[in-house]
């Protein structure tokens, strides 16, 4: 199991740190609260949307896979929709927390590099070997992490499932309240 394996396996738990960090050191006020609480539903918006049209299947640890290449939906216009939601996410929560600042942003954007980086090789990989030309036609029209404008051409024809998006998402949406209390608990009363 190479680095990347690791990382993709034990990717849900690698932000613990930073989160505890966050918490410890967060100097909340008013405004950062706010902006980092409507910037982390933008985030988990983004995500929801990625997950209505791919499954729970993006919550594998087992590595990188699935049986179909989806490019519809938040997919025809970035190709990481999940992992740019993850970002804007987690970035509305050091917002939120305003710890450490600007110094925890710019961790916190080296770290998701890192991260996401070796993810994301993992995956093309696993995608250029099972989908071939259909995957390398998707990948020069659509980018990587910064959304086009207009939709993919060639899009899937899988429809989105809202139901199956919030079961998936139960969890995240869980964390995303209980961050929001304690970083709201520890501003009110520290």
């Amino acid at each position: 199991m190479d680095i990347r394996e690791k990382i993709f396996n034990y990717r849900s738990y690698t932000p613990i740190p930073l989160a505890i960090a966050v918490i410890i050191l967060a100097e909340t006020t008013i405004w950062s609260f706010f902006v980092g609480l409507v910037t982390a539903i933008v985030g988990e918006s983004i995500r929801f949307w990625g997950v209505s049209y791919a499954g729970s299947a993006t919550r594998t640890t087992s590595g990188a896979g699935g049986d179909v290449l989806v490019t519809n939906g938040a997919f025809a216009y970035v190709r990481n929709p999940l992992y740019l939601g993850n970002f804007i996410l987690s970035l509305g929560v050091c917002i939120m927390a305003w710890a450490w600042m600007p110094w925890m942003l710019l961790l916190y954007i080296a770290l998701f590099a890192f991260q996401y980086a070796m993810i994301i090789s993992l995956e093309e990989d696993y995608l250029n070997q099972t989908f071939k030309d259909v995957y390398a036609d998707y990948a020069r029209h659509v980018p990587r992490f910064i959304p086009r404008v207009t939709p993919y051409r060639n899009r899937g024809k899988i429809s989105p499932d809202t139901s199956a998006a919030f079961r998936s998402e139960k969890s995240t949406l869980m964390n995303i309240v209980a961050f929001s209390i304690i970083i709201l608990v520890r501003w009110l009363i520290f």
